[in-house]
């Protein structure tokens, strides 16, 4: 067989051709002085709302994350996550994934500050990158320069959050998904690190504890002991609606617990556990689960580059509603 190699033009051109397909546009005009002039200050009121939320709701890191990872992996960091839906429109926000993803308020109240200060400047789409950069660094992890001029989308539809990597992904379905989006597979396993925040509902892990294939009721690769317990709070018929399990073991700590509870078989998801069985992946997660700085430096990196994918067209003066 013989191995086919893209000149590096080619292979640019490629990728480029790609987001084009997927709506996306990298992001080429974002700077971290994007607002210097315009609205220098809006940095600060962002920050002051995320910490106000997040002093009376602990999930409130968590949730701004995943809201900006949703939002991203869709038609770029547009924004379009928090529209609402209207007319005969089912927004994002209502789509199945989405369905457990709350604080939009933050945002809202975020936004409400920033265009009392500089009115019809800053988007929303930058407001939640921002927002969850602040959700990381005030839960104790890095805090990094955002790069911001980010536009507002006006399309969101419920349909298009089949698109979003789902937790049952092996790990070929999720190196698909992520290189769509021009994130590497070392960018794959930094940005799972994002687990290490928050809780999941039942639904999202039952395919590894109960009926997991013909020959196992749980997942072979699942401490037995961690398996029981997860068992316990979500039995087969669960019918407590808000049941589930912390992703890892300081749930409001942004560390890399994480990647420690991946290699002792103690994740949640079949995503997760997917992460040991490649090679590189494999390899990437010791090397987190070793050293908080690796991971730190290699989620930083990840994080710009998956939120310089952008598609939007407007600053909405409502994160709700296109102008």
């Amino acid at each position: 067989m013989v191995a086919i190699i893209l000149p590096s033009f080619a292979a640019r051109l490629v990728i480029l051709l790609l987001f084009l397909f997927n709506g996306f546009h990298l992001g080429y005009g974002l700077s971290s002085d994007y607002y210097s002039k315009t609205c220098p200050n809006f940095e600060e009121v962002v920050t002051n709302a995320v910490k106000k939320a997040m002093a009376n709701d602990q999930t409130v890191p968590a949730a701004l994350l995943r809201m900006h990872f949703h939002d991203c992996f869709i038609r770029g960091c547009d924004g379009s996550v928090l529209l609402r839906s209207s007319g005969n429109n089912t927004a994002e926000k209502d789509g199945p994934p989405n369905i457990s993803l709350h604080a939009f308020y933050v945002i809202d109240h975020a936004k409400s500050a920033v265009e009392k200060l500089c009115p019809g400047v800053v988007s929303c789409a930058d407001i939640l990158a921002l927002a969850a950069r602040d959700a990381v660094s005030l839960s104790g992890g890095p805090r990094w320069d955002v790069p911001k001029g980010r536009k507002d989308g006006r399309i969101s539809k419920a349909i298009d959050t089949r698109q979003l990597p789902a937790p049952t992904f092996n790990f070929s379905q999720l190196k698909q998904s992520f290189s769509q989006r021009g994130l590497s597979i070392q960018d794959l396993v930094a940005l799972s690190g994002g687990h290490t925040l928050g809780f999941s509902h039942c639904s999202s892990f039952q395919n590894r504890i109960h009926n997991f294939n013909t020959l196992n009721d749980v997942d072979p690769s699942m401490n037995p002991t961690f398996a029981n317990r997860l068992r316990n709070v979500c039995p087969m018929h669960n019918k407590v609606k808000n049941a589930g399990s912390t992703m890892d073991s300081t749930p409001t700590l942004f560390d890399n617990t994480y990647y420690k509870m991946v290699l002792q078989g103690q994740s949640l998801f079949s995503s997760d556990q997917a992460l040991l069985t490649d090679h590189k992946a494999k390899n990437l997660v010791i090397k987190f689960a070793n050293s908080h700085d690796e991971f730190y430096q290699a989620f930083v990196k990840a994080m710009i580059k998956m939120s310089s994918l952008n598609g939007g067209q407007e600053v909405r003066l409502d994160c709700k509603v296109v102008n």
